[in-house]
């Protein structure tokens, strides 16, 4: 039977007990219906899961005891980079969550000039902290044991500025110059995926990219919603350099 996988923000040691956080500790008390003795597994990041099982509960507290860590190995050898400007709403929550089931390594939010979605700071945050969640979950659901980053929404421009050198940059272009025969990528080489919002890259948004290094890779003849281009990108991309084989 598979465990129930439950991620846990803070450190993890084999031998001690812990409280679990109180949502996870509702999902496996009330909604799962868990009890004293029943097993389950926590992860928090590290490339390790623990198998744990619970020895108290309570209304509001459950307890798990961490009996022992395994080494969890289900990241792909590529490492890509999702720059994706904001959508609304459900798009970008799909978009997150199923880009970290597909193996996205990090994810950089961004505004861009045709950017629909405005957000103060507050909200911002706000969002910020529910993306996060997203992609934690994400993460129980498929096994991973790395939770990617999820960087707080900035311009474009920032974006381009707080790139690492170096790094296969593309963004999807139904005339661009590379295609997915022709795109060789190196071992162990970062690839940045530069998707836009619901309204697409502007002139001034193409020119910035293609300034900073991004070439226009070719998925076939049709435009992509923003919902469906960056998924159907790491798909094609895990096909060809990572571990969908």
């Amino acid at each position: 039977m598979r465990l129930t996988r439950v991620h846990v923000d803070e450190a993890l040691r084999v031998g001690t007990e812990i409280a679990l956080p109180e949502s996870a500790a509702a999902h496996l008390g009330r909604v799962l219906r868990l009890g004293i003795g029943d097993a389950c597994v926590l992860f928090n990041g590290d490339g390790h899961d623990y198998a744990a099982r619970i020895v108290a509960l309570g209304k509001r507290e459950l307890r798990v005891a961490i009996d022992s860590a395994e080494a969890v190995a289900r990241e792909s050898a590529l490492k890509l980079v999702l720059l994706q400007g904001v959508a609304r709403g459900e798009k970008m929550d799909l978009i997150l969550q199923k880009a970290t089931e597909l193996g996205a390594a990090a994810f950089r939010p961004l505004w861009s000039q045709r950017s629909e979605v405005k957000l103060d700071e507050s909200r911002a945050q706000k969002r910020l902290a529910h993306w996060r969640s997203v992609v934690s979950s994400a993460c129980e659901q498929s096994g991973r044991a790395f939770v990617p980053d999820v960087a707080a929404p900035v311009s474009l421009a920032a974006v381009l500025a707080a790139l690492e050198p170096g790094g296969l940059r593309l963004i999807l272009d139904p005339e661009g110059e590379l295609s997915l025969a022709t795109l060789s990528a190196e071992s162990a080489q970062t690839v940045y995926l530069a998707i836009g919002p619901e309204g697409g890259w502007s002139p001034l948004d193409r020119e910035q990219l293609r300034a900073a290094g991004f070439q226009g890779l070719r998925l076939g003849p049709r435009i992509l919603r923003t919902e469906t281009a960056g998924l159907a990108a790491i798909a094609a991309l895990q096909a060809r350099f990572g571990d969908f084989i």
